[in-house]
C-alpha cells in the first residue's frame, strides 16, 4: 500500500498542488489525467522528490516520509523504492544498452557486476530488446530508447514506477511499442503512477483514472466510469475537447 497524504505545492502563488490524498494498492495502476497545468507532473516529481513539495507525507509499506522533515537519507530510501520513466531518454550516450541497465543495481545497489548483469539481460528481453544489449544509444529508434529507459527503471525492482508522458516525444509509429512494454509490466504486476495524454492508453492499461484540476482530484473512477459515464462538467468538457481532437 503506498499512502500519500496532504501533498501540496506552490509556485509563488500559484497552487500546483491543492492537498492531495491518494491510496494506491499493490499492483495496482493509477493514470493522472487533465489539462496541461493541472499537477499532473508535478504530483509524480513530488513523489521522488525532483520537485520538493510545501507539505505532506508520503508511506510506502512501513516507511513513513514527512515532506518538510525529510533529511538527505529518508529521501534516498524513498528514490531506492521509485523508478521514475521521463519524457526524454536520459540515458548515458557512451554506455551499451545493457550498460546503462545495469548502472543503477551496480551504482545503487551495490549488487555484484555478474547477478546485475543477469538481472538487466531478464529486464531488456522483457521489453523486446534482448538483441540491442551491445549497441549504444546513438543506434537505437526513440522507441528502442525509452524501453531501454523502462527496462532501466524496472530493473531496479522498485516499489512504485512512476511514468511521465513515456510515450510523447516519440513518433506516432513508435508509441505502440513501448505501450506494449508498460502493459506487459502492469500484467506482471508492478505497481504504477502514470501520466499520458493518450486516453485511449490509459483506459486500456489503468486500474483506476484520477481527473485533476488545479492541483486537486475532482473526480475519480475506473476507465469505464471516467471515460464513459463521467459525472463532472469539467471532466466531461475535458473528454469531449480531447475526442473532438483526436476527429481531426
Amino acid at each position: 500500500m503506498i499512502t500519500i497524504k496532504g501533498l501540496s505545492k506552490k509556485f509563488g502563488k500559484q497552487v500546483v498542488l491543492d492537498k492531495l490524498d491518494v491510496e494506491i494498492h499493490q499492483g495496482e495502476v493509477i493514470a493522472l489525467i487533465g489539462s496541461s497545468g493541472a499537477g499532473k507532473s508535478t504530483f509524480l516529481r513530488s513523489l521522488n522528490f525532483l520537485e520538493t513539495a510545501d507539505a505532506g507525507t508520503i508511506q510506502i509499506g512501513d516507511s513513513l516520509l514527512d515532506v518538510k522533515t525529510a533529511g538527505k537519507d529518508d529521501i534516498l530510501d524513498l528514490r531506492q523504492r521509485l523508478s521514475m520513466v521521463f519524457q526524454q531518454f536520459n540515458l548515458f550516450s557512451r554506455r551499451t544498452v545493457l550498460e546503462n541497465v545495469m548502472e543503477g543495481l551496480v551504482q545503487v545497489k551495490k549488487m555484484p557486476v555478474p547477478k546485475a548483469k543477469d538481472l538487466a539481460l531478464k529486464e531488456l528481453t522483457k521489453v523486446g530488446l534482448a538483441d540491442k544489449v551491445d549497441q549504444y544509444p546513438k543506434q537505437l529508434s526513440g522507441g528502442q530508447k525509452q524501453r531501454v529507459g523502462l527496462a532501466r527503471a524496472l530493473a531496479m525492482k522498485p516499489s512504485v514506477l512512476l511514468l511521465d508522458e513515456p510515450t510523447s516525444a516519440l513518433d506516432p509509429e513508435l508509441v505502440r511499442e513501448v505501450e506494449k512494454a508498460i502493459s506487459q509490466a502492469a500484467e506482471d504486476g508492478q505497481t504504477m503512477i502514470l501520466v499520458s495524454h493518450d486516453m485511449a492508453f490509459v483506459e486500456q492499461v489503468a486500474d483506476r483514472v484520477l481527473f485533476l484540476e488545479k492541483g486537486k482530484i475532482i473526480e475519480e473512477g475506473t476507465p469505464d466510469q471516467i471515460f464513459h459515464h463521467p459525472k463532472q462538467e469539467r471532466t466531461k468538457n475535458f473528454l469531449a475537447n480531447y475526442r473532438r481532437e483526436e476527429a481531426v
